[in-house]
């Protein structure tokens, strides 16, 4: 099954509530009146686009019905869609860091799959891109993260910079890491970090010092934030909190095959600014891939 395939079942969760509830808006309604608007704007947001999304998208379905002057609800199905769909472009660089060489940091709160996603692209910078690759197990918090990245790195040919003292400083093992880089002239360095709460200060400052370190050898490229896409809303906050911390450049979306929550992928991208760039749909080294827009909105809406 090809990864849209399994995308399009991913998804399931979130179109057998999300657009069952949006179809029978379009054909409930006889006419485009002010019940209408609100009914499919409850449908948005239910489906965790998020209000301040919903309300634009609402007001562009508004702007172009009066434009084009549409008279029935049904006609308004395809605008909608259209719209959603230019709400997801990621921009013509977003994936740049693919081809050059760069440090790739990764964050996020505990228990969405910060280590994992780790694993899978380092399997992906070396296997697709053929780079030559380095992992940094800076989560020195978790013993069991380290040797989770030790396996992937025997898994996929790629060395693992650790520390063997639990509790070491992350800065420290990822300085390590961009020297060792170096001196193997590295193509790409992938960085796990330790799991922490949006809400802890200390924790987000070290975040910012594990890049700064980094960069007196090597430019941090790229930032990713891994969301879980189950936590919906949620991780809107946590999307917030992390990029006025160490400024998020994209994101990383886990166990969206699990979730009636996808909408999230919208209401990120437009209120935030900051781009998905990778879903991930299961365990193994092949369920993390580039983001799709045209994909995915036709996996969400059909």
């Amino acid at each position: 099954m090809g990864f849209f395939s399994r995308l399009k079942a991913g998804l399931s969760k979130t179109r057998d509530g999300f657009v069952k509830n949006m179809d029978y808006v379009f054909s409930g309604f006889s006419r485009i009146d002010e019940d209408f608007y609100e009914e499919l704007e409850e449908v948005l947001i239910s489906g965790d686009l998020g209000v301040q999304t919903s309300m634009r998208l609402i007001e562009n379905l508004r702007q172009e019905v009066k434009d084009q002057h549409i008279k029935e609800a049904g006609d308004c199905r395809q605008l909608l869609i259209d719209d959603i769909r230019r709400q997801m472009d990621v921009g013509e660089n977003a994936y740049d860091f693919e081809q050059e060489t760069s440090v790739l940091m990764m964050v996020g709160v505990n228990g969405v799959g910060k280590t994992t996603t780790v694993g899978k692209l380092a399997a992906k910078f070396k296997q697709e891109k053929k780079k030559r690759v380095l992992i940094a197990a800076a989560d020195t918090f978790r013993a069991a993260a380290a040797d989770q990245l030790a396996t992937w790195g025997e898994r996929v040919g790629v060395d693992v910079v650790r520390s063997e003292k639990e509790g070491a400083d992350p800065a420290s093992v990822a300085y390590d890491a961009a020297c060792e880089a170096a001196a193997q002239e590295a193509d790409v360095v992938v960085v796990d970090t330790a799991g922490r709460l949006q809400n802890k200060a200390g924790l987000m400052d070290e975040l910012g010092k594990i890049k700064r370190v980094m960069e007196k050898i090597a430019p941090v490229g790229e930032i990713l934030l891994v969301l879980d896409a189950t936590t919906g809303q949620n991780g809107m906050r946590q999307a917030q909190v992390f990029s006025e911390a160490v400024g998020v450049t994209g994101i990383v979306l886990t166990k969206l095959d699990g979730t009636a929550k996808g909408g999230i992928v919208v209401t990120v991208q437009k209120e935030l600014g900051v781009p998905v760039k990778l879903v991930g749909l299961g365990e193994g080294a092949d369920d993390l891939a580039p983001f799709d827009p045209e994909g995915f909105v036709d996996a969400l809406l059909g």
